[in-house]
């Protein structure tokens, strides 16, 4: 004689109850695991900033000049004042670039952060437009602005050297009318220019063959070279074309 076990299966009823059973202590326990979630990624986000931050993981290691090289590079770096090591989040990019645009010889720069580990100084220098002979006998040199930043023993090649004559020769508006000058000049004429002297913001005269031209100041360029044309047909000596529309020869 055999018997047979039969497997009680639950009821519908009871089946719904555990299911409802289930969610609720699903639905109880989901607030815990986005709360567990939040402390987890705030954990992260807070060891992230604190390394960024706080540590020299992600520090000043390395300064890299650009834009110059040797001695003047040397000299930009010496101007940038982080500490090896400093956070580089934490770098003040623009004092950084203002101190080094104290720099006279400086014309632009750009300071960028490059990471990991790198502040990177991205430097325009000034550029050569005239050579300046001072009263003193010094060569300085003079930006496209105006600006000196430095002296020579020697022109650099394929830039002209202006005399200065007199105490307002070196004023910076006397150093505008010499570059306005040379500005207003087209190839032609310039390449026949010699001795070139300013003796302040109103009075530029320059050598050109055997003549003299009295130029004047930075004003009504293109006009006075109209004018200068013509009279270079002449036997003149003496052009004075600072004043354009009342030029004289002698």
């Amino acid at each position: 004689m055999s018997s047979t076990t039969r497997t009680r299966r639950p009821s519908g009823l009871e089946s719904s109850a555990t299911r409802f059973r289930d969610r609720a202590i699903a639905r109880r326990r989901r607030p815990w695991r986005r709360a567990a979630g939040v402390l987890v990624t705030a954990a992260l986000l807070g060891g992230v900033v604190y390394v960024g931050g706080w540590t020299d993981v992600l520090g000043v290691h390395d300064i890299e000049v650009t834009g110059v090289s040797g001695a003047e590079a040397r000299a930009v770096e010496q101007l940038v004042s982080v500490p090896l090591g400093t956070p580089l989040v934490r770098v003040d990019t623009d004092t950084v670039e203002a101190d080094v645009r104290a720099r006279v010889t400086v014309a632009e720069v750009s300071v960028r952060r490059q990471w990991p580990r790198t502040l990177r100084v991205e430097v325009v220098p000034r550029r050569a437009a005239i050579v300046v002979k001072n009263p003193h006998g010094r060569l300085q040199v003079v930006d496209a602005t105006g600006v000196a930043f430095g002296t020579v023993r020697a022109a650099p090649a394929g830039v002209p050297i202006v005399t200065a004559v007199g105490s307002r020769a070196t004023s910076p508006e006397a150093l505008h009318a010499a570059l306005g000058f040379l500005d207003a000049l087209p190839d032609d004429l310039e390449k026949k220019v010699t001795a070139v002297k300013v003796s302040s913001a109103n009075l530029v005269t320059f050598r050109m063959g055997p003549r003299t031209v009295v130029w004047g100041g930075e004003q009504d360029g293109e006009k006075k070279v109209r004018v200068l044309r013509v009279l270079l047909t002449t036997k003149a000596a003496v052009v004075d074309v600072s004043a354009p529309d009342t030029p004289v020869t002698r």
